[in-house]
């Protein structure tokens, strides 16, 4: 059972529901595809209160971010900002990723939902050192409006004065917070509400016309973005400069120490694998666990799906270094060509293959 009053809405909308997490949540309401192309072309409204959300309190909350996270939250120093990181172990692994943000009053975490336990213990365990509380918000939910005409249908709700947030900025009205991210590579915003008032919100948004979409195509959408799926894309086992996640390693301040950098700083990124872009024109669908080859070595497909926007099937793979932008992939004892580039595929409305 969602922990918000959605499921009952989900269901009033014919949605096909599964269990995603522990929650069920909505897989589509119909079309998938339809879907799909609704966020692309004009706005779409996703039930994402499986996510994992943190509050901090105490004085020393930036020191403890600084030395549990990689991207240094020195750079939103001012309040009314957020930043994306992954959590890394001792070893460099991914355990996850996140986003953190400055309230003002307090810092915020939101992270993956599978990883909710294992990240609040982390937490807990890490802040020990320091004058900081971390709380579990179990109270609060998130709805994510995406799509070009997600400001519109905002404005058309009465949430007004966003106009001026760039990406990563947010904003509270009234006790919600709305933040400038998403998950899909379209303008778009996320509200943190309280659990009693998400189902008036959603309500508003569906009588605004804002279509409701499932997780099916927010995969999609997200792939075709170039956002990483934690399990599927990367994990422990993976460290952030094979995950196209070198920008998010701040090595900028010799003085800080965060888990995980004497690890990073020993990694010969030379060597490293790398997460790329892959793009099967032929009549085939990309899935993990396919090989792929190439003339410097070879990998596996991580994230792969049949692309809406495209037409053709498109994946994320992990590959030695080496190629010249082509490759093989076998799928069902036939071999196919494919192109190896870099992601995104597509961002806010642009082609960017």
């Amino acid at each position: 059972m969602n922990k918000t009053d959605l499921f009952q809405e989900h269901i009033k909308l014919g949605a096909k529901m599964v269990d995603f997490g522990g929650w069920n949540m909505p897989i589509n309401y119909g079309s998938q595809i339809n879907e799909h192309k609704n966020v692309r072309s004009n706005v779409g409204i996703f039930d994402v209160s499986h996510m994992s959300i943190f509050d901090l309190n105490g004085s020393e909350q930036v020191d403890f971010l600084r030395n549990l996270l990689p991207n240094d939250v020195a750079k939103i120093s001012n309040p009314n900002r957020a930043l994306y990181s992954p959590l890394l172990d001792e070893l460099g692994g991914i355990m996850d990723d996140l986003i953190v943000y400055n309230l003002g009053s307090h810092y915020r975490i939101i992270s993956n939902c599978a990883t909710s336990s294992q990240n609040h213990n982390w937490f807990k365990k890490h802040s020990e050192d320091y004058d900081v509380e971390v709380t579990f918000r179990k109270d609060l939910s998130i709805i994510a409006i995406q799509g070009p005409n997600s400001l519109k249908i905002l404005k058309k709700i009465g949430m007004e004065n966003l106009d001026d947030l760039i990406d990563f900025d947010l904003k509270i009205l009234n006790s919600i917070m709305v933040a400038k991210t998403g998950y899909t590579g379209e303008e778009g915003f996320e509200i943190v509400v309280k659990n009693s008032e998400v189902q008036s919100i959603w309500k508003k948004l569906i009588e605004a016309e804002a279509s409701p979409i499932g997780l099916g195509a927010r995969d999609t959408l997200r792939l075709e973005a170039g956002l990483n799926l934690y399990g599927t894309d990367m994990d422990t086992n993976n460290h952030p400069f094979e995950s196209n996640l070198a920008w998010t390693i701040d090595l900028s301040d010799d003085q800080r120490n965060f888990i995980g950098k004497s690890s990073l700083v020993r990694i010969n990124k030379e060597t490293s694998r790398e997460l790329v872009g892959i793009i099967l024109k032929e009549k085939g669908i990309l899935r993990s666990n396919q090989i792929i080859n190439h003339e410097g070595g070879s990998g596996v497909v991580l994230s792969g799906t049949f692309s809406p926007s495209f037409g053709f099937s498109i994946a994320f793979a992990r590959l030695d270094k080496g190629h010249n932008g082509k490759g093989k992939v076998e799928i069902r004892n036939k071999e196919f060509n494919v192109e190896i580039v870099s992601p995104p595929f597509i961002r806010k409305g642009k082609i960017l293959i």
